[in-house]
This record gives structure tokens, C-alpha cells and sequence, in this order.
């Protein structure tokens, strides 16, 4: 086929060489520089078109070995009793070659195995998957140092890693129902999402560190009536800062999130959903005063009822931001202030009446160059209560806080 290119291409430059030599042009010279000029594009287009053969080519062997190493493993007893996949038998991990269709295919031919990546760099230029049917899930498991990153040209709205990102299912009687993702590092160098989990249930995200992302964890609508059921512990999240940066959004019912450090991000926590539960989760604002006005620790929009356990809001300009009709339960939580270059801070920032429950509550950082609130009520005539508060009272503005106060500030 490429022979036959060449050759037709070389057809039509003698063509045009009889052309040009009946076209008038001024000069024989000036004829053969064209004809030269002309040659030379022509070489390095047939040129470009042998390279991306070649690539086309490469891609294929790559596919064909990477079948024929899965077929040796299964053949081999000893390798195959193992029961779990050692991504680097099958491919290897240089950071600069896409891998995305080879671990995708690692995945597809391997249900209900556990696929394990040892350390090193895996760049992706587009999202891998993992089923949510629970015969065909797998478990990715990463080494502490093993680094799933996107490639610079990454084009895609979807997250990097899509747990049950195909085959939705409603299922939890099945052996596979609760794949994971556990360990390693998810690096979205700046350009993709992290991790979302989709469409099923007892999901679990583990033991991981998500960096340069976007939004750091999305926990989607799962596949039973919306709720999720995910549980998601030990896990860090540093973002790319700017307005529209989020550390985790929540769309799911009825999730978990345990022990979480989320850094430069507009917004720590965005909570669209009800029923989940977040113990010691402590964001942090590490960006410039310019995004400073509209950094929300925990931003509950929800509607309904979350519940809140030793949870940090660092730095950030509102605490807690609770939405319209949201009754959140607020235990153990502690909003602080290091620095005082806002000028205007609160604690807990309602969007309508305040119907929370809020018991033991530290308010802390406070500074006499800052106005800080411990309650900015949307409306007024909530049935919430706030008690057991921890502030320096003398350094407390707005006075919304005393209408639901049970007992006394203690400094």
C-alpha cells in the first residue's frame, strides 16, 4: 500500500513538472525551484505518513505481545495460582508511554483478580475503568510509590480512575461487589480529575494520595436509588488551587469518609447529598487572598441531614457553609485561623434558618484585625442548638450565635 502511495505521488509531481513547463513561467530556474520546493513538501509528507505507520504498527505488536504474555500466564500454573496480576509482567512503566489501553485491557481480561502495580510512573492519556458488576470487578491495588499520572494532553471531563465506571449493577450478594482501590499515588498533573466512584455499591478507596487534580475524589450517584455506599479512609488530596478546585464532591447517598487531609482548594468538601458520614477530615486553605472570599471547608448543600465528627476547617474563610433545609450534626469540629489576612471570617455560615445541632465546637486563631462569627444565620427563627463552644469571646463579632447558645462561651 505504501508503494502504491509513493508511486502515485510521484505520478502527480511529474504532472505537474509538464504543467509548469507549459505554464509561462518566467524562468527555467524559477521552474525547477518550484519543482524543488514542491519535492521536498512532498518527501515530508510521505514521510509523516511512514512514521505514523510505523506507530500504528508498534501499537499492534504491543497489543499482540501483551495478549501473548496474558496467554503465557495463564498457562503457567505457578504464575497463574497466584490469583492476582502483576501489572509490569505485561507491560512496562517508563512514565512516557501511554498506557492507558494496556491496563484497560488488563482489567477487562481479568475479572475478579486483584491487579497489583508495583512503583514506578503509568501515564494515562485517558480514563481507565473497573466494572460495577460484580463478576467482572477487579481490585487495583497500588505500591506506595506506583504513580498513575496524566499525560499533559489529556482531554477528557471524566476522572482518571472510574470505579464502576461500566456495567452498572445493583449488587450485594455477589462475591465482587466490594472492588477497591488502595495505595499509590494519583497524579493529575494539573489537567484531570482523580478518582470517581459511579454506578455501585460497597466501594472502597483506601490508603491513597491524589495529587495535582481539579476535583480529588467524586463520589457519583451509585447504583442503589442514588446512594453509593462507598467507604473512603485514609486518603489525601492536594489540588490545583484556582475558584473552581475541589478536594471531594458528594453526589451519592450514604457513604463514609474516614481520616482525610485535603490542601489547595477552593472548596475542601461539597456535599450534594445526605446520609454520609465524615470523621476527621481536616481541609486546609493554602492559596493566595484572591480565591480567600469564597474558600468553604465544608460546603453542605445537601438538603438534608450529614453528620460531622472531628472536623477541621483550616483557614478557610467559612467553616461550615449549610445550605437551604440542610440539619447537619456537628461533633468534636474546630475551625482556626493562622493567619489574619482575610479581615472577615465565620465559623458557620447558614443559607437559610439555622437548624443544626452543633455540641462541642472550638473556634480558634482569632485575631482583633479580623471580624469573626461563630454563626451567620441566613434567616432568622431556626430550631438548631449550639453548645459547649470553645472561643475567645472578646474576639467574636455578629451576634447570631447567642440566639441558640445553650449555656456559655468557655475561652
Amino acid at each position: 500500500m505504501k508503494k502504491r502511495h509513493s508511486s502515485f505521488s510521484r505520478f502527480l509531481l511529474l504532472l505537474l513538472c509538464l504543467m509548469l513547463s507549459f505554464g509561462g513561467c518566467s524562468s527555467g530556474a524559477e521552474a525547477q525551484q518550484k519543482l524543488a520546493e514542491i519535492e521536498a513538501r512532498l518527501a515530508d509528507s510521505e514521510k509523516r505518513a511512514a512514521e505514523a505507520e510505523a506507530r500504528s504498527a508498534d501499537s499492534e505488536k504491543k497489543i499482540a505481545l501483551l495478549e501473548q504474555k496474558l496467554a503465557d500466564f495463564e498457562s503457567n500454573s505457578e504464575t497463574a495460582s497466584l490469583g492476582y496480576i502483576v501489572v509490569t509482567d505485561f507491560i512496562e512503566n517508563d512514565g512516557k508511554t501511554d498506557l492507558s489501553d494496556a491496563i484497560q485491557k488488563l482489567i477487562d481480561d481479568n475479572p475478579n483478580r486483584t491487579i497489583y502495580f508495583p512503583d514506578g510512573v503509568y501515564m494515562l492519556s485517558k480514563p481507565i475503568c473497573t466494572s460495577a458488576n460484580p463478576k467482572l470487578s477487579v481490585d487495583l491495588r497500588l505500591s506506595n510509590y506506583a504513580i498513575l499520572r496524566a499525560s499533559p494532553s489529556w482531554k477528557h471531563d471524566e476522572a482518571m480512575v472510574r470505579l464502576g465506571g461500566k456495567n452498572p449493577f445493583n449488587d450485594i450478594a455477589t462475591p465482587g461487589s466490594n472492588y477497591s482501590l488502595t495505595g499509590g499515588i494519583i497524579d493529575g498533573n494539573k489537567v484531570a480529575k482523580g478518582v470517581s466512584i459511579e454506578s455501585g455499591r460497597e466501594t472502597r478507596v483506601a490508603d491513597l494520595s491524589i495529587k495535582n487534580t481539579t476535583i480529588g475524589l467524586h463520589i457519583a450517584k451509585g447504583a442503589n436509588n442514588n446512594s453509593s455506599d462507598a467507604d473512603i479512609v485514609n486518603v489525601n488530596i492536594r489540588g490545583v488551587g484556582g475558584h473552581d478546585s475541589i478536594g471531594v464532591l458528594i453526589e451519592g447517598f450514604d457513604n463514609t469518609l474516614t481520616n482525610m487531609r485535603i490542601a489547595y482548594v477552593t472548596i475542601g468538601v461539597k456535599l450534594c447529598s445526605s446520609a454520609n458520614s465524615l470523621r476527621n477530615i481536616h481541609p486546609l486553605y493554602s492559596m493566595g487572598s484572591s480565591d480567600y472570599s469564597t474558600s468553604i471547608g465544608f460546603y453542605d448543600v445537601s438538603g438534608g441531614c450529614n453528620w460531622y465528627d472531628f472536623c477541621y476547617s483550616d483557614q478557610f474563610a467559612c467553616g461550615f457553609y449549610l445550605g437551604s433545609n440542610v440539619e447537619a450534626y456537628l461533633t468534636n469540629c474546630f475551625c482556626y485561623w493562622y493567619s489574619n489576612e482575610g479581615g472577615k471570617q465565620v465559623a458557620i455560615r447558614t443559607a437559610g434558618k439555622f437548624n443544626s445541632m452543633v455540641s462541642c465546637i472550638r473556634v480558634g486563631g482569632l485575631s482583633k484585625y479580623c471580624k469573626t462569627a461563630i454563626l451567620e444565620a441566613g434567616k432568622p427563627g431556626g430550631q438548631g442548638v449550639i453548645q459547649y463552644v470553645y472561643a475567645n469571646e472578646k474576639l467574636i463579632t455578629g451576634g447570631d450565635h447567642k440566639d441558640y447558645l445553650v449555656g456559655k462561651i468557655v475561652d
